[in-house]
């Protein structure tokens, strides 16, 4: 049984105590009263009864202590209380789990606010499961007027001639149309135009931004893709001021209509991309002006990007703890940065950044906010989630890990297992940030 330590107060210890500061250590009494008596009992010696101090024993100095140690015993009492409510809330529901229990299961409660989010019935349930290929992985945007979520695959072996320039694989965008929680349709987008290796995708007006890795053939950049068939897709931006992006990863637009994402270099580490000839950089793109700007640099491997509800923070991943070829170093980042968006001039600037948190298991890859200004990512244990103070305050475990999810409608998430499509169900107030919905 772990100790619990609690640390009295500071006396001058006039009866010979003990001096300086003290932890009494709370464990087992059953054992510690079998000990006492094995070692009285070979003693040849009875027990002695506890020390009892009563007021009237006390010093002057012990009197004025006591105030404060009552306090002490007064809060601790009041911790133990929250925590016996806490555990015998999550007693009644079987798909959660105390801090204290020894079994994991779905949802881990690292603090009390996480209760509010998960709501009174959380749920985690696999919608599908296909062992052929890794369909679910990347992007994850979810389109309310059609009621679709699309998801780029990992990617997938490919002999077809016109794999060749992206090293013999392809990437595949599934879409599932659903009628119900339970009842939908699955199938395969079929875009007219070639393939772009497609990897982080948001919203965008009516349809969506895919961003196009790129071959060595074609350039990367950002597409954009209507969500009703036949998706006809174009080409938003493929160059910085002529110089090709490396693998633009993931992507998120700005309420004023800019759009933002990271550019990595995994598709030269897997080899369908060229030798770089840009750094790892973060850009913000203008639609409606054409501009295009470094916002950000100094990544490992840039990748996850999201706003904070009221857009002044911006929040990226850097998941140099894992190369495109597939090596791995617990001494690289697994980190999520914060950084204070600053106007000046009419335009944007990334100011104070600071290390956010740090991923225990895995590295943090696609990464949300709720409206609550909670940020969620996607690791090697499933979802982690942290308040906007950096605080973890909870885990939704998933076998195997989750490297992208989406937020669908009051308080429903999909979570992208390469294999496995899941479905989280929080508090119908739980809702993601890029959406409201």
């Amino acid at each position: 049984m772990a100790h619990q330590f609690w640390q009295r107060p500071r006396t001058a210890d006039p009866d010979g105590i003990g001096n300086g500061t003290h932890k009494v250590s709370f464990s087992d009494s059953s054992k510690s009263s079998k000990r006492d008596s094995s070692r009285h009992s070979r003693n040849g010696s009875r027990p002695s009864s506890p020390l009892v101090l009563s007021p009237r024993l006390l010093s002057p100095r012990q009197e004025q202590d006591r105030p404060r140690s009552q306090q002490m015993w007064s809060e601790n009492r009041a911790w133990q209380r929250v925590n016996r409510q806490s555990e015998a809330l999550w007693q009644e529901s079987p798909t959660a789990l105390s801090p204290t229990a020894l079994q994991p299961r779905p949802f881990l409660i690292y603090h009390d606010s996480f209760l509010n989010l998960l709501g009174p019935a959380p749920t985690l349930s696999c919608l599908i499961s296909d062992p052929r290929a890794p369909y679910f992985h990347e992007a994850g945007v979810f389109h309310p007027p059609t009621n679709t979520l699309f998801v780029t695959s990992n990617q997938i072996p490919d002999a077809s001639p016109d794999a060749v320039t992206t090293h013999n694989k392809t990437i595949v965008i599934t879409k599932v149309e659903f009628f119900s929680p339970s009842d939908f349709t699955r199938d395969k987008v079929r875009c007219p135009e070639r393939n772009y290796m497609a990897n982080g995708g948001t919203n965008y007006r009516d349809g969506l931004i895919l961003c196009a890795q790129g071959s060595l053939r074609e350039p990367s950049g950002l597409i954009y893709m209507e969500a009703k068939r036949p998706h006809k897709t174009t080409t938003l931006l493929n160059n910085y001021h002529g110089r090709p992006f490396n693998s633009p990863n993931d992507v998120v637009v700005h309420s004023d209509g800019s759009v933002w994402f990271t550019d990595p270099i995994y598709g030269h580490e897997q080899g369908f991309r060229p030798k770089p000839q840009l750094p790892q950089h973060v850009y913000r793109f203008d639609p409606g002006t054409g501009d295009i700007r470094v916002v950000a640099d100094g990544f490992g491997r840039p990748n996850g990007i999201a706003f904070a509800p009221n857009e002044d923070t911006l929040y990226i991943t850097d998941t140099d703890h894992i190369h495109g070829d597939g090596s791995r170093s617990h001494t690289r980042a697994a980190t999520i940065y914060a950084f204070s968006v600053f106007w000046t001039g009419d335009q944007p600037f990334l100011t104070n950044r600071r290390v956010f948190a740090y991923a225990d298991t895995g590295a943090p890859d696609g990464i949300k906010c709720d409206v609550h200004g909670n940020v969620y990512a996607g690791c090697g244990d499933g979802i982690n989630v942290w308040n906007a103070g950096g605080m973890l305050v909870g885990k939704i475990l998933i076998d195997g890990g989750c490297a992208n999810f989406c937020f669908g409608r009051s308080g429903e998430m999909w979570c992208f297992g390469e294999h496995k499509l899941w479905r989280v169900k929080l508090g119908d107030g739980t809702r993601g940030a890029l959406l409201g919905i």
